[in-house]
């Protein structure tokens, strides 16, 4: 059984923010395969699925971001669940938005919900990184605690949708099937080898770290476009 963990801070305020993208692609997951039997245990939400025939537990910590890994720890030690096994889906800024990349192992890259995780069940864990883009240094913090602007669905709806389509390929091991898949969706011409992390420019602020517009539809229906309605309304760019 894999542990499919979303990382983010929980209540409303938080919501939309682009720290929560991880908490997104669990929703997107369980929205996919009719996932609603959500149960607060182990300091966080957590819900059993069937993901392409394979027994799953998604988890979103409930302990803010800085936290993580005391829930995280909790749930494996609770079900038996190796590292191994665990896959963390995480904001990561040194990625152009839309981008994804998934390794086994690795630093932190200074993000605080691994900085917890770590220590407490290693680093032999699966991470998804989901790219929000960097806005140079001294706009992190308001980037990462800001929220996804509307005109970030043209590629954050079309990127949850097939972060839910293709957990299977996550599930089974085919970690550059699915962010080849996932390249596709989101851009359409270019698979995920090709891609590399965007740099950012001097001077550069939040608005310019928005890439133009991909070209892609974004859905009118459906799951992800009621769950980023609901997130985001009417607000503007």
């Amino acid at each position: 059984m894999k542990l499919l963990v979303g990382l983010g801070n929980p209540g409303a305020q938080y919501a939309g923010n682009r720290h929560n993208i991880g908490f997104m692609a669990i929703d997107a997951i369980a929205a996919a395969n009719g996932v609603s039997n959500w149960k607060s245990k182990h300091a966080g939400l957590i819900a059993e699925a069937s993901i392409g025939g394979d027994r799953a537990l998604l988890l979103k910590p409930q302990t803010f971001m800085n936290k993580s890994g005391d829930s995280v720890q909790q749930a494996a030690r609770f079900y038996k669940i190796d590292p191994a096994d665990i896959i963390v889906f995480y904001d990561e800024l040194d990625l152009a938005p839309g981008k994804v990349r998934v390794k086994v192992g690795g630093g932190n890259g200074g993000h605080n919900g691994l900085r917890s995780i770590d220590p407490q069940i290693g680093l032999n864990y699966k991470r998804v990184r989901l790219g929000i883009g960097h806005p140079g240094k001294e706009f992190v913090t308001h980037h990462v605690l800001g929220d996804f602007a509307k005109a970030d669905q043209a590629w954050l709806t079309p990127l949850l949708d097939e972060i839910a389509r293709q957990a299977p390929l996550l599930l089974s091991g085919d970690d550059s099937g699915f962010m080849n898949k996932l390249a596709l969706a989101v851009k359409g011409d270019e698979p995920a080898k090709n891609d590399k992390p965007a740099t950012p420019k001097a001077q550069s602020h939040i608005r310019q770290a928005r890439p133009a517009k991909p070209q892609v539809g974004v859905p009118k229906s459906g799951p992800m476009a009621d769950m980023l309605s609901k997130l985001f309304g009417n607000k503007g760019e």
